[in-house]
């Protein structure tokens, strides 16, 4: 079946969709509304593929380990933003022959969340934290380019540190004479214009959340942005956008995403739907329509 909308960054295999979890994805696929869930560590991402595997259409999953996963820290809700419950990750390492079984499922269509996050940077022990950081975020970046997946990116800038510089110097370094490279997409992306232009150099693309239903701090860089470079998501159960704000989100909300975008932009909604749709299946490789 054509889908209409895609929601490329959701995680409805997290314990939040649990108790309905097959309900909320028929929701979204008789809306026409593809998704693909990210794992953030070894169990998420399993069970990501897991329901990949249920779907024969429209549900994809991309693997891999969040930053804020590497170390055992505590994470609280001003931390994790609306929607998040506090948590103490356990901490793993990345163990690169797992997500390779994992990686080359023909429903897994990337690597991530991988990437780093400096929003804690100020507390003790956070050299060691970064270090664990940059070197499970270089794995994945090599295990990205074996596989000839792209990149889901998670960048998150503190204490005026920008992490998504960082990132870029440490693509370049992996790159470097390198035959094949990989593309990848910035998800929930929050930097500024002078931080996106070197990955528009790259290639990436820039997925926009529900945030943008409600918050005008993100109009500039939607409209500076190429159309062909943007990409729509949820994130969910996390930023539910309006109108449906203080409701758990879920996939078939991506459409506010859609509309949100073409609104700030100042263009037709449907040229905006049908070219976020082109570039899913560009980054992807996946059919839609």
């Amino acid at each position: 079946m054509p889908f209409r909308y895609i929601d490329i960054h959701s995680h409805l295999n997290f314990v939040a969709f649990d108790a309905d979890r097959e309900a909320t994805v028929k929701r979204a696929l008789d809306a026409g509304v593809a998704m693909i869930n990210v794992g953030t560590q070894q169990d998420t991402s399993k069970k990501a593929v897991e329901l990949a595997e249920k779907y024969e259409q429209g549900v994809y999953a991309i693997v891999g380990l969040h930053p804020v996963h590497t170390s055992k820290s505590f994470h609280d809700e001003k931390e994790l933003g609306e929607g998040g419950k506090e948590f103490t990750s356990r901490g793993e390492a990345f163990e690169v022959s797992n997500y390779k079984t994992l990686a080359e499922h023909p429903k897994v269509v990337g690597i991530g969340e991988c990437g780093l996050d400096y929003y804690r940077m100020e507390h003790e022990g956070w050299n060691m934290e970064q270090k664990r950081q940059e070197e499970a975020f270089r794995a994945q970046i090599e295990l990205a380019i074996e596989v000839k997946k792209p990149l889901m990116l998670h960048l998150r800038n503190g204490s005026g540190k920008s992490a998504y510089l960082d990132a870029f110097r440490i693509l370049e370094s992996c790159f470097l004479n390198r035959e094949s490279t990989v593309r990848g997409n910035l998800h929930f992306f929050a930097g500024s214009i002078e931080e996106a232009k070197p990955f528009l150099e790259l290639g990436f693309t820039f997925s926009f959340t529900g945030v943008v239903t409600f918050a005008k701090d993100y109009e500039g860089i939607v409209q500076y942005l190429p159309l062909d470079r943007i990409l729509s998501e949820t994130d969910s159960p996390y930023v539910t956008p309006a109108p449906f704000r203080g409701k758990r989100n879920e996939p078939l909300y991506v459409q506010e995403v859609v509309k949100a975008i073409a609104r700030i932009r100042g263009e037709d909604e449907e040229l905006v739907r049908a070219q976020i749709i082109k570039n899913a299946e560009h980054l992807f490789g996946i059919s839609l329509s």
